[in-house]
């Protein structure tokens, strides 16, 4: 049973660049969170359990080449790793073995609950998004004493292991090469698998393309996967959902937030954090802007069937699609979790951008 207090989710304002301590809306710029270094790497983290009401944790990983983690399994997470910047080969286990794939950025990889997988950093820089269901993934590395304040890996890594959580599970196997395979198709069930951005199950919107990276169906319906490719477009209509909460993530361009009365602008690695009962808003606001979405539970999903056009093509069309697809959805199915309060915000930071 939901017990969060929507009115007074709808009243409270985000807290800016820190993590709250409790489940209300929050805003942290590219970096920012808490850090920590292990393996060589940067861990940043963005959300803890007591940030998300024990939905989910996630964290930044940021790395030099070489740097990577252990083939492991975590008996009770549901963990997607998605890439941001630069290139890791990443190992999965799976009913036939371990496959391997190079990603790059935009490309994830879907790890369900038991199921062993393994990275390794490819290029200097690199930066994954870890996102973990339910929460608790991140505790081990929070209390290891590890916490540094630089917002990047040290230059001469000091080689000890990477901290895993306490529950974690290695194995000692013989990792193959990388298959070049092209994985496009979401799997019908909850099944370890690779997904190279773009593809997926996708959805035309007007001036913007939405592809399901994950569905619940493949998560155990702890959390959906949207991204999104669109075009500069004004504020969509103000709105709070009862039952789920949802994520934004900038990975290219520029998003105007508007979150309980509060402006923001999400630049490439902008996180921010809608609890259910938050009123919220965005605007896309440069071309070919993209966005991850992450909504926990997947109560959502059917929103984004019936509010667009089933399409194949991997980039929006300019005004292929009728705006009243969208209202029209919303209208023609009343049980969404959707509750409207308002026409669309005027902008008022920046308005001339």
């Amino acid at each position: 049973m939901n017990t969060i207090d929507l009115d007074a989710m709808n009243r409270t304002e985000p807290v800016l660049g820190a993590l709250p301590g409790e489940p209300v809306p929050y805003y942290l710029a590219s970096g920012e969170g808490l850090r920590f270094e292990t393996g060589g790497q940067l861990w940043t983290v963005i959300a803890r359990r007591q940030d998300t009401g024990g939905l989910f944790d996630a964290a930044f990983i940021l790395g030099p080449r070489g740097s990577g983690a252990e083939f492991h399994r975590l008996p009770g997470n549901q963990r997607t790793y998605q890439v941001f910047e630069g290139s890791a080969q990443f190992w999965l286990a799976g009913p036939d073995g371990v496959e391997s794939r190079v990603l790059v950025p935009g490309d994830s990889v879907h790890v369900p609950a038991g199921t062993a997988v393994a990275y390794r950093f490819e290029s200097h820089l690199t930066k994954a998004l870890l996102y973990s269901a339910p929460g608790g993934a991140l505790d081990a590395l929070l209390a290891s004493g590890a916490g540094v304040e630089r917002h990047v890996y040290s230059a001469q890594p000091h080689g000890e292991r990477l901290i895993l959580p306490t529950d974690a599970q290695l194995h000692d196997v013989d990792l193959p090469g990388a298959s070049d395979a092209w994985d496009s198709e979401l799997p019908d069930g909850t099944t370890g698998y690779f997904l190279r951005y773009g593809e997926g199950d996708a959805r035309a919107w007007p001036d913007a393309l939405n592809t399901y990276g994950a569905r619940g169906r493949n998560t155990g319906g702890r959390y959906l996967a949207v991204n999104t490719l669109a075009a500069p477009q004004p504020y969509i209509i103000r709105h709070f959902h009862q039952q789920h909460t949802e994520n934004f993530l900038c990975l290219s361009g520029r998003i105007w937030l508007w979150v309980n009365g509060t402006e923001l602008l999400l630049t490439p690695g902008d996180f921010l954090h809608a609890p259910a009962g938050t009123v919220h808003s965005f605007a896309i606001a440069a071309h070919n802007t993209r966005m991850l979405g992450i909504l926990t539970s997947d109560v959502f999903e059917p929103f984004f069937d019936v509010t667009s056009e089933a399409t194949r093509d991997h980039v929006y069309t300019e005004g292929l699609v009728n705006p009243s697809t969208v209202i029209g959805g919303i209208k023609a199915n009343p049980d969404l979790d959707l509750v409207v309060v308002g026409g669309p915000p005027e902008r008022v930071r920046a308005a001339g951008i």
